[in-house]
């Protein structure tokens, strides 16, 4: 059985039509919340198919921040059902020769850009199919913005794929080794300990660095980082107010805070710092 588009690009497309079982659809961004280009965006996919169930990662990643979507995402993706479809739109590059891309895994799908926001999601688990979006019948307009295809090309996309479509009808398959990577630095061992980098700053002011909790499980350890030795506990209380803490957060990963303040104003420590845990 041949599923057909629920489209709006093609006039001729029948728009009264029986929609499909309600499915889930997430939506990351850096949009923020103050003009309507969420909003707008859930309109499209409303077009789509109204039934779908829409939920919000977050539309407070920083502007163009690509590096802090790829970890907002990556954590989140392991909490949905299999099937969701997750789009993301942080595209510093849109408009541009930048690929528009869905990726399908056997816990559900990925749509966005080509810029790097995925290979997060790529190091932990293997693409079964990657398309390019180049058949239009399943976008918004066949004549997309230049600076808004979160509107015109991902949402309806994201909303036809959560729909029932088959990946394999939004385009032209690529290979998944050709998708933009990320260069996020490894932890690394050491004769004392392991050496990573800080890879997310939190609302908070919470510094997560690239080094799984794993590493310090059981262990007596601290954390070197900008000539600062830091302890390493449990809990945030720890410690007395103001001071600074490096714990495992709720995501798995070793994190530097401060109780009750906020690490990276008061630190002084930024994206991709350097820093080492040290075994005792």
């Amino acid at each position: 059985m041949t599923i057909e588009p629920a489209s709006i690009c093609n006039a001729s497309s029948p728009q009264e039509q029986k929609l499909p079982q309600p499915g889930i659809v997430t939506l990351l961004s850096d949009f923020g919340d103050r003009d309507i280009y969420v909003g707008v965006m859930k309109g499209a996919i409303a077009q789509i198919n109204p039934n779908l169930k829409v939920i919000d990662l977050t539309h407070q990643i920083p502007p163009q921040n690509i590096v802090a979507a790829r970890f907002c995402l990556m954590n989140a993706y392991p909490y949905f059902p299999t099937g969701t479809v997750h789009i993301a739109v942080v595209d510093p590059g849109v408009g541009s020769s930048r690929r528009a891309i869905a990726l399908q895994f056997a816990g559900g799908f990925l749509v966005g850009p080509d810029n790097g926001l995925f290979s997060g999601i790529l190091s932990q688990n293997i693409a079964i199919a990657a398309v390019e979006l180049t058949n239009c019948n399943y976008w918004r307009t066949p004549q997309p913005s230049n600076t808004f295809h979160g509107r015109d090309i991902f949402a309806p996309v994201g909303a036809n794929l959560a729909s029932g479509v088959p990946i394999q009808e939004l385009g032209t398959a690529i290979d998944p080794a050709t998708l933009v990577q990320l260069n996020i630095s490894e932890c690394q061992q050491t004769p004392s300990g392991v050496l990573g980098c800080i890879q997310y700053i939190d609302h908070f002011g919470n510094l997560v660095s690239n080094i799984p909790g794993s590493y310090v499980q059981g262990k007596n350890w601290c954390v070197q980082v900008g000539g600062l030795t830091i302890p390493g506990a449990e809990t945030y209380s720890h410690v007395k107010r103001g001071e600074a803490i490096a714990l495992v957060e709720s995501n798995g990963w070793v994190e530097i805070a401060i109780n009750n303040g906020n690490a990276h104003l008061q630190l002084q420590l930024n994206l991709q710092d350097s820093l080492e845990i040290i075994n005792y």
